[in-house]
């Protein structure tokens, strides 16, 4: 009985040994010496078993790959059994803190649609399209805009290019503020942009306005005559001669007139309309009114400029009003031309041989000088187109040379003309001699 005793004690301090995890030599070393019959047969009957303890990181220093020894090191991800072709598990995609397999990155992720951070815009779709959007402008923008390129078409006369410059502006059902505030600008200006505002006006119909947009235009500019003749005096005349134009461009319709001469209670725009209605009434008034402004200065043949340059004159002559003869010059609107005046002047002089009519060019060509219409240098050009062409002067006016150095002593005194001039000054260039029978005398003339 105390023989069983002591192998049933032996068994539960083997089992502790074996919960312990005690291995070979522990046993032995809680039993006695005299145990050895005991620890024979808990080996056979009762063995403990072993679990076979892995290769961890911590104690693989090396692994034979191959019959070749590789050393790993810490992070090393290669596999440790000895097999593989030595490559990173999944590629490189696996793992923690890896970058991932090549290329990955252009592999498009799955989106979820509840994620706080999801956004629609960010994702490319075949079914999205991307349009340029102008914002609407007001009237007081468009104002400020229109103003720039009509003034900038003064300079250039291309309508098309006016055309695309309005086309970027987003004016929306605001397009009759265009031929309004064109007309506004070129009541301020002179006939020769008048005339371009009209040939704007046509040239954007149907383009860029319509003709309920070009007919409100005028609408709104018969209401605000009252304050546009605060600034230009004739706007009646002006309006009226821009609205029988558009009729005449059939840019309104001929109804547009009689629907509001009796319907309008401003003196100032009954004033317009009859003057629209004078114009369009008239025989052939559709084709006149395509000069209604006037042909623009450089567009006119010279034999007309010099014509009407003549006329001035000889108007100038008859009446010796200083005003008038001006107005009349700067209508004609050539600069550039002004150079011709002098020469015919001079002429005009030249051929009078009358101490008044050199005195009332003499003070017409002052009055120009100093008004900065005729510039010096049209100033000196004139009286040497002069010079050049006295040799056949004076065969028309044999006393051409005297009355020419006394007009140009003259002018001298006057202070327009320069030195330069003045030395230039032809004397009598060919001397007529008399017969052979007479002795060879030099024949003279004797000048009053």
């Amino acid at each position: 009985m105390m023989e069983q005793d002591m192998i049933n004690g032996q068994d539960n301090d083997i089992d502790e040994a074996a919960e312990d995890g005690v291995v070979n030599g522990d046993i032995a070393g809680k039993a006695g010496p005299g145990d050895s019959k005991a620890i024979d047969s808990v080996s056979v009957d009762n063995r403990i078993k072993r679990k076979a303890r892995r290769l961890i990181k911590q104690l693989s220093k090396e692994v034979v790959t191959n019959g070749t020894s590789v050393a790993l090191r810490k992070n090393s991800r290669r596999p440790r059994n000895g097999f593989g072709r030595g490559l990173p598990k999944k590629g490189g995609a696996g793992g923690k803190g890896v970058w991932g397999k090549l290329g990955s990155e252009l592999e498009e992720a799955d989106v979820d649609m509840n994620d706080p951070n999801y956004d629609d815009d960010s994702l490319d779709s075949g079914d999205v399209a991307l349009e340029t959007i102008i914002p609407q402008l007001s009237e007081e923008e468009i104002r400020k805009a229109a103003e720039p390129i009509i003034l900038e078409y003064f300079e250039h006369g291309d309508t098309a290019e006016a055309a695309l410059a309005f086309d970027e502006l987003n004016c929306a059902n605001k397009r009759f503020m265009i031929p309004m505030l064109a007309i506004e600008i070129a009541m301020d200006h002179k006939p020769s942009h008048r005339e371009m505002t009209s040939v704007l006006i046509s040239d954007f119909y149907g383009r860029v306005v319509s003709q309920k947009d070009i007919a409100l235009a005028f609408d709104l500019l018969l209401k605000n005559l009252p304050d546009l003749i605060l600034d230009t005096p004739d706007a009646a005349t002006v309006l009226g001669n821009f609205i029988a134009r558009a009729v005449a461009d059939d840019c309104l319709p001929p109804k547009f007139v009689m629907s509001y001469k009796d319907k309008v209670e401003c003196e100032h725009a009954r004033k317009a309309l009859s003057r629209a209605d004078t114009l369009l009434s008239i025989k052939h008034g559709m084709v006149r009114l395509d000069n209604v402004w006037g042909v623009g200065g450089g567009l006119r043949p010279v034999k007309y400029l010099t014509r009407q340059m003549t006329l001035l004159l000889q108007e100038y002559l008859s009446s010796e009003d200083l005003q008038e003869a001006t107005r009349c010059l700067l209508e004609l609107e050539v600069p550039h031309f002004h150079h011709e005046l002098v020469y015919e002047a001079v002429v005009m002089t030249i051929e009078a041989i009358n101490g008044h009519t050199e005195e009332l060019m003499c003070k017409l060509l002052k009055s120009l000088y100093s008004a900065i219409i005729i510039t010096p240098d049209m100033m000196d050009r004139g009286f040497l187109r002069v010079y050049e062409d006295m040799p056949d002067i004076c065969l028309d006016v044999p006393l051409a040379y005297t009355v020419l150095e006394r007009f140009v002593e003259r002018c001298q005194k006057a202070g327009i003309l320069g030195e330069e001039v003045i030395k230039k000054l032809p004397s009598r260039g060919r001397k007529r001699f008399v017969s052979e029978g007479d002795g060879g005398r030099v024949k003279s003339y004797d000048f009053v």
